[in-house]
């Protein structure tokens, strides 16, 4: 393989990352631009120091002006509760912080995730890699090389996932250089992508990045990460649909969590408005145990009945499958779906 890592670009930068360069970074300034008064939110501003706060201007621009229970607003606020210490939340959750090459995670036998990127486009306060280091498993050039020739050497893998953080927040020519480089691979034949860039700055899909999704071998999945309903605008689905043209296939993973989702009414309207959107309910996550979202919990008993009632009113194809992600596993572990006393 060529494996010439490209320069960085020194193009113009493109309206996405101007979107990015100019999100709330200021709480007091988010909740000045929603009319929300900022003396009522001082205590829990100063959870920010916790875990920085970041919203795009387009997320921003999707919450109700005035309202502190808006479901955007509270999956991006910082809360006091956060503060809160329970020993079963902890910093690494799913065990992913000691890995055996640096940049990969090879839970499962037939994928590998590439951590391309350890920023993100917003701040999500339930993020299970909020604690993340992601330093420490950001690549050089050489880790790139190593990266890709772990790939090569298993011949059992035959899916590769872009994660991160946000594996969007890279720069397509680099993002093309490297499904270029994984292209090489005979046994890979599939491309996943998993983000919640296109959600927060719809102007992500841009030409650039339909150029070279386009043109790849390798079948390409975008699971996105939508938790309400009214995350998805016409904008975003102007974008999806282009994606769709281009053959992309489009599934939707979320979490369920206490005061932003956690109803069968909210659930119900989140898949239906995902199929509008040419989308495809993937997976309802329960809350990973991340020390920091104890408030963000819902219980299992509560997920079972939000799914009961689910199953009820929709399709099957637009019920998504509820699971726990637990460290150590080699998949998704399903939870059932009876009520437990």
């Amino acid at each position: 393989m060529a494996k010439i890592i490209p320069k960085k670009s020194i193009s113009v930068e493109s309206n996405w990352q101007k979107e990015l360069a100019t999100s709330f970074n200021d709480p007091q300034k988010l909740l000045k631009y929603l009319n929300i008064p900022v003396e009522e939110q001082i205590k829990n501003i100063t959870a920010r120091s916790l875990f920085p706060m970041r919203v795009p201007q387009h997320f921003a621009n999707l919450m109700s002006k005035g309202d502190t229970q808006d479901p955007l607003f509270k999956q991006i606020f910082p809360l006091y509760d956060e503060f809160l210490e329970d020993p079963e939340y902890t910093v690494d959750p799913l065990l992913e912080q000691e890995t055996p090459q640096q940049g990969i995670l090879h839970k499962y036998q037939t994928r590998a995730l590439l951590m391309v990127r350890g920023g993100c486009a917003v701040n999500c306060r339930y993020c299970f890699r909020r604690h993340f280091p992601y330093q420490q498993n950001s690549l050089n050039k050489q880790g790139w090389i190593e990266a890709l020739d772990y790939i090569a050497q298993d011949s059992k893998l035959n899916e590769i996932i872009y994660s991160g953080g946000d594996p969007l927040m890279a720069k397509d020519d680099f993002l093309a250089w490297l499904t270029k480089e994984i292209e090489q691979i005979p046994h890979i034949t599939r491309l996943r992508m998993h983000t919640r860039l296109p959600v927060v700055i719809p102007n992500r899909i841009d030409a650039q990045f339909v150029k070279w999704i386009s043109q790849s071998r390798l079948k390409m999945i975008m699971v996105l990460h939508i938790n309400h309903a009214n995350e998805i605008d016409t904008k975003l689905i102007s974008k999806l649909n282009l994606l769709r043209e281009n053959q992309v296939t489009l599934l939707n993973q979320s979490v369920l969590l206490a005061g932003v989702n956690n109803t069968a009414e909210s659930q119900i309207a989140l898949s239906e408005r995902l199929f509008e959107a040419g989308v495809m309910p993937y997976y309802l996550h329960m809350l990973d145990k991340v020390k920091g979202a104890t408030h963000f919990d819902v219980n299992e008993n509560q997920a079972r009945e939000i799914m009961a009632e689910m199953i009820k009113r929709l399709p099957g194809f637009l019920v998504p499958k509820l699971v726990r992600e637990i460290g150590g596993q080699p998949g998704k572990t399903p939870l059932d779906l009876h009520l437990h006393p």
